[in-house]
């Protein structure tokens, strides 16, 4: 490919969905593609940047109904999530990259790994799970969405359940870029992304994945629980289970360790 490093531009896909992405790295490195948490963007892996593009070229994506990409209203699933990436891929004449993807990024890593296998070389999955519930739970979330005037009281609630609560009321500035990109998140994207979580289920096929797959959990996260990291690991055949001290952004709370881990397992030979 000849597209240089630095890169943001978008795709658009089947269904007439602008799907943004960046390029940052030397294009001759091998691919890694990382997947955004939901109501994040693809910023929310910047401070990776330095560390991870010394090793791979880093693609990353703004999954719809986020960032700049576009937010259609009405339920997504993840089998369109997982074909946003495909299409991606495809228009960036792609045939195999290293994915990393954290929480709803796992979900749709985990689709991957199943459904296109011949195009994940290396998994991450961080702070994720098979399958969340309850549905109810969920419902609930999206009307919440769908009702809010603006972003505030529901950044609290991601916030809190995101990082511990000594960086909040500290306002750590680790914390304030998630803030920032949470009051600007789209309503419409959010519960559509919402409902993509509530309808996965891949606790019958995780044991299709084939990958060389490290999953990374929290021991701390109250939305992705770390025996769902365990379960996950235990399914995946020779999958490798690291537990760190953090809660659910364990990319932003103990970079240091995260990246050290991520970079460890993609390229052992």
């Amino acid at each position: 490919m000849s597209v240089p490093a630095h890169v943001s531009s978008h795709i658009l896909t089947g269904d007439g969905v602008r799907i943004a992405y960046r390029f940052d790295g030397d294009p001759g490195l091998p691919v890694l593609l990382l997947s955004n948490s939901i109501a994040t963007d693809l910023h929310m892996w910047d401070a990776q940047i330095p560390a991870l593009s010394r090793h791979f070229r880093v693609l990353r994506y703004d999954a719809r109904g986020h960032g700049a990409s576009d937010a259609p209203a009405g339920a997504y699933s993840l089998d369109r999530l997982g074909r946003d990436v495909l299409e991606l891929l495809d228009a960036l004449r792609l045939d195999r990259v290293h994915f990393l993807g954290l929480s709803l990024g796992g979900f749709v890593g985990q689709w991957l790994a199943v459904r296109a296998p011949e195009r994940i070389d290396r998994l991450v999955l961080s702070n994720t799970s098979a399958h969340l519930g309850p549905a109810a739970a969920f419902d609930e979330r999206i009307r919440e969405a769908e009702a809010a005037t603006d972003m505030r009281a529901i950044a609290d609630q991601f916030l809190r359940n995101w990082f511990p609560a000594a960086m909040l009321q500290a306002r750590d500035p680790r914390v304030e870029p998630f803030r920032s990109t949470l009051l600007q998140q789209s309503a419409a994207g959010l519960a559509g992304s919402f409902a993509a979580v509530r309808d996965a289920d891949l606790r019958r096929t995780l044991g299709l994945i084939a990958a060389p797959t490290l999953v990374v959990a929290g021991e701390f996260d109250p939305v992705t629980l770390p025996e769902h990291g365990r379960a996950i690991a235990a399914v995946v055949p020779c999958a490798r289970l690291i537990t760190l001290p953090v809660v659910h952004m364990a990319n932003v709370e103990s970079a240091d360790a995260f990246e050290q881990a991520v970079v460890d397992f993609l390229i052992a030979v």
